[in-house]
C-alpha cells in the first residue's frame, strides 16, 4: 500500500511539473489564461484596461491631440457599415505590433464591450450583431496596442445602433 502511495505522489509531482512546463511554453500564465489569445483581451473597458499589457500613451490636450469620431450606416444588403474618422492620427497596418511612432497605429472595435477586432482603415463592416440596442465603440491604439489617452481620458468614440 505504501509503495502505491509513493508512486502516486511521484506521478503527481512529475505530472504537475510537466503540465507547468507545457503551459508556460505555450504562453499560459499563472493568472489562468493565454496571453497570446486576443479573446482574453477585450471584454468591456475595465477588463480591456486591466488586460492591456502596454502602458497607455497619454497626450496633452490641444489642437494636435488625437481624437476619433464614428458613424454607423445600415448596409442595404446586410449588417452595418462603420465610418471611423480619426484626427491627428493615421492608420498604420504595416507597423502593427511594432514600435510606437507618434500619431499612428490602429483602432479596436467593440460591440457591447466585446472586442470584434482591429481596424486599419476608415471603414469596418459589422455583422452578426445581437438583436436590439447595440453599443459600438472604437478606441485608438498605438502600434504596440497601447491605448491612446488625452489627459488620461481614452481616445474613443461610441454610438448606439438598433439591430432588427
Amino acid at each position: 500500500m505504501s509503495r502505491s502511495l509513493a508512486l502516486f505522489a511521484i506521478g503527481l509531482v512529475f505530472g504537475g511539473g510537466a503540465g507547468f512546463v507545457i503551459a508556460a511554453s505555450n504562453g499560459v500564465t499563472f493568472d489562468g489564461h493565454d496571453h497570446g489569445d486576443p479573446a482574453h483581451h477585450g471584454k468591456g473597458t475595465a477588463e480591456a484596461m486591466a488586460h492591456d499589457h502596454s502602458p497607455p500613451l497619454n497626450f496633452a490636450a490641444g489642437s494636435d491631440a488625437p481624437s476619433v469620431s464614428i458613424e454607423a450606416f445600415k448596409d442595404p444588403m446586410s449588417g452595418w457599415n462603420l465610418k471611423v474618422t480619426p484626427v491627428n492620427f493615421i492608420f498604420s497596418p504595416e507597423n502593427a505590433s511594432r514600435a510606437d511612432l507618434p500619431g499612428e497605429g490602429h483602432a479596436h472595435v467593440y460591440a457591447n464591450g466585446d472586442k470584434l477586432g482591429r481596424l486599419y482603415s476608415n471603414w469596418y463592416h459589422l455583422t452578426n450583431l445581437p438583436k436590439g440596442e447595440v453599443e459600438i465603440k472604437v478606441s485608438l491604439n498605438a502600434n504596440s496596442h497601447s491605448p491612446l489617452m488625452v489627459e488620461t481620458v481614452p481616445v474613443e468614440a461610441t454610438t448606439v445602433i438598433h439591430v432588427e
